[in-house]
């Protein structure tokens, strides 16, 4: 009986002296980052009366940590997204400042009215000119500044990668050693503190993926992202790498195709050699990567587009005139007569076409014979629209023919009288329900005094001082446009060309000075559907001044839309944390009840133990 009270005491303070341990460890690592508190489970002993001191374990809420890892990767998502587009609208200036997009446009369009008021003032026509200099270079330096976050984002995903693909190795050489810890109590207290070393490293990788687990029997773990791309399967580890490009102009964009590629992708080789686009597969779809990947592919590329397509607007509002059809018919059907005399490489002519699935645009976009024979309806207003190229380097006389070539059969085309290039189309299947053209009237940045109002004013850098047509020769010369547009220096040599019209146009006449304000301020331009203003589905119609204006409203509403998300996933991601820590984390109130408890269990136990002894003394006195 005195050996039995022996063995039980003993063992109980064996019991309680690894419970106060634990309870201790508790304490000690109550600050300590991904800690999982842990509790010790003792065991009967089989025999003899006791208990064993038994197994370590972890009071780990697997629903609170994966709701935890889920809000991490969301947070991290909206973080950078937030911060970008506040830098971004920070682009625009302070709106109505003299500093920003709009002050600069509002300048501008104000130089013209005063210079239509007063067409014979000198200083009025320098005022113009150096309005419209500075507009163009706020405009550069915003594209400067879009394409600079971009080269940001592109560095910054490369070092995102490497630090996720160092946590993939970490993950399974943890994997490893927990499943080799096996075993007593000293091995159990390693095997926790690995598996807390895992948790906190797949918890790290869900800021910069969005990432889930399988637990497998052995005690490994199977990491996956929520596409369902396996980046670690117990000891082995899914290898990413980004192939970063130095320098990121508007150009550089997203292609599956690796030779049109300008810009870095993310790529998971796994450990049987296979090869994974993670973007063009869209298996990245929270994190820091994710949302690096659609600031930079997306949100950055449309502001972009948007400059240039303001860009555009200004040269083309002031370079040229607006045709549209009159209805026609004849043999072959009804349609319409255009006369697009004059008409220049890039200078799209629009058929509207009513179809059985509904309406959709025909754009006819004229070459020189060195453009693409495909063109990427995204280049153009309407993305929505089949692009039709057809050669115009014949002369006005191949219109016809070459317009109805490109058509084919259905519709057609011959020539007919009021223009050197006037032609009516015509179809007796589809049914047309418009014809339009914008055809830039300058032929060459000397062109200033030919007869027409129309004036270019501003040309394109990048191809020898051009007037910009829109065309696609060599390429969309409407991509980077906002970097490239300037004043045309023939203009800034001689500003009288900003009145004088025609030869024999008095000095005080305000008609070209009054068109060119007119054509900035009340006329309407369309603008692309790329360019997000107004949607993304069809081209939007405004002023030049009134869509430079939707432009900072966006980007404006973009970066406060963006702060609230932001916000409200803060709070998610605080909730999830405080659930977390909660459920799995340390109370030092709640230790510190269960250490007095034990050390009243412990003095209990001591006191069975002195007791047996005593009375083992007292037996061997006799």
């Amino acid at each position: 009986m005195t050996f039995n009270a022996l063995s039980t005491a003993t063992a109980g303070l064996q019991v309680t002296q690894a419970q106060v341990g634990i309870v201790s460890q508790n304490i000690a690592n109550a600050g300590t980052a991904g800690y999982v508190k842990r509790t010790l489970t003792p065991v009967t002993q089989s025999g003899n009366a006791g208990v064993a001191t038994g197994t370590v374990n972890r009071v780990l809420d697997a629903a609170a940590q994966k709701q935890l890892r889920l809000e991490t990767s969301g947070a991290a998502y909206t973080d950078l997204v937030a911060g970008i587009t506040k830098q971004i609208d920070a682009l625009y200036g302070t709106p109505g400042s003299e500093a920003s997009l709009d002050g600069a446009v509002n300048a501008f369009t104000r130089s013209l009215q005063t210079l239509a008021a007063n067409p014979t003032a000198a200083t009025n026509r320098t005022a113009v000119v150096s309005d419209a200099s500075r507009l163009t270079s706020r405009i550069a330096g915003i594209a400067q500044g879009v394409q600079d976050l971009r080269g940001g984002l592109e560095a910054q995903l490369a070092s995102d990668v490497s630090a996720a693909n160092t946590l993939l190795k970490e993950i399974a050489a943890l994997n490893v050693k927990i499943v080799g810890a096996t075993g007593s109590v000293g091995s159990a207290a390693t095997g926790a503190e690995l598996l807390d070393q895992r948790d906190q490293r797949i918890t790290q990788l869900a800021q910069y993926m969005d990432v889930q687990t399988n637990a497998a029997s052995d005690g490994s773990v199977s990491v996956l992202t929520s596409s369902g791309v396996t980046l670690v399967d117990h000891g082995s580890a899914t290898q990413l790498s980004f192939d970063a490009r130095s320098q990121l102009g508007p150009a550089a964009i997203y292609s599956t195709d690796p030779a049109a590629r300008g810009v870095g992708t993310v790529t998971a080789t796994t450990p049987a050699g296979t090869r994974i686009d993670l973007i063009a597969d869209q298996a990245i779809r929270s994190g820091s990567i994710a949302a690096g990947i659609g600031l930079r592919d997306d949100t950055l590329a449309q502001a972009q587009r948007q400059l240039d397509d303001l860009a555009a607007g200004l040269a083309r509002a002031l370079s040229d005139r607006g045709v549209a059809g009159t209805a026609a018919s004849g043999a072959g059907g009804s349609g319409f007569d255009i006369d697009l005399t004059g008409l220049q490489a890039g200078n799209a002519v629009t058929l509207g076409v009513q179809t059985a699935s509904g309406p959709r645009n025909v754009l006819l976009v004229p070459t020189t014979g060195d453009a693409p024979a495909t063109i990427d309806p995204a280049l153009t207003d309407d993305p929505t629209a089949l692009v039709v190229t057809f050669d115009i380097s014949g002369g006005p006389a191949s219109f016809a023919g070459r317009i109805g070539a490109a058509l084919g059969p259905g519709f057609t085309v011959s020539a007919v009288a009021g223009g050197a290039g006037a032609v009516r189309i015509l179809s007796g299947g589809v049914t047309l329900t418009g014809a339009s053209a914008s055809i830039t009237v300058p032929t060459s940045p000397s062109d200033t005094r030919s007869g027409s109002l129309e004036l270019p004013l501003f040309v394109d850098s990048g191809f020898a001082n051009g007037v910009y047509t829109g065309s696609f020769e060599g390429g969309s010369h409407l991509t980077g446009l906002a970097q490239r547009l300037v004043v045309n220096p023939r203009i800034s040599a001689d500003t009288s060309a900003l009145v004088t019209y025609q030869d024999g146009t008095p000095s005080g006449d305000a008609t070209r000075p009054q068109f060119l304000y007119d054509a900035l301020t009340g006329a309407k331009r369309t603008f692309s559907a790329a360019s997000g203003i107004g949607g993304v589905s069809a081209p939007f119609s405004a002023s030049v001044q009134s869509f430079a204006q939707a432009i900072i409203d966006a980007q404006g509403a973009a970066a406060a839309q963006a702060q609230q998300l932001d916000e409200g996933q803060q709070i998610a991601l605080s909730t999830a944390q405080s659930r977390f820590a909660e459920q799995s984390g340390v109370s030092i109130d709640e230790e510190m009840s269960k250490l007095i408890q034990l050390q009243s269990a412990y003095s209990a136990n001591a006191r069975v133990l002195t007791a047996a002894k005593e009375m083992l003394d007292t037996l061997m006195r006799i």
